[in-house]
């Protein structure tokens, strides 16, 4: 599976910004897409993820400021971010599980910064 990211940028604090990501190759085995994000010498971390049957899971810092949506039919998942704070600056990252083992496949990331 290959992931295409689109989206991100610089934004001010309190405006918005929205990620897409794109799946090719074996979609059918993909179980989840989400977003994850990362910032340098921290863990990359859960952002939100959605199933095929479209249960949405959100962190804390992200729950009510951000929406994943996912469109089955072109393997598309978006990330909606309102609200941004300077937290929110980092590099973010497309993530797929396929299969009975839930592999993860990664796409290159996308830089967000958001400035006051």
């Amino acid at each position: 599976v290959q992931l295409v990211e689109s989206g991100g940028g610089s934004a001010q604090a309190g405006g918005s910004l929205k990620l897409s990501c794109r799946a090719h190759g074996n979609i059918f085995s993909i179980n989840s897409m989400g977003w994850y994000r990362q910032i340098p010498e921290k863990e990359r971390e859960l952002v939100a993820s959605i199933t095929n049957s479209g249960y949405a899971e959100y962190a804390d810092f992200a729950r009510g400021r951000f929406t994943i949506s996912r469109d089955a039919a072109t393997s598309t998942v978006e990330l909606q971010m309102d609200s941004l704070n300077a937290d929110d600056t980092a590099k973010y990252f497309c993530n797929c599980k396929t299969g009975s083992i839930d592999y993860d496949w990664w796409g290159r990331g996308t830089q967000v910064a958001v400035f006051s």
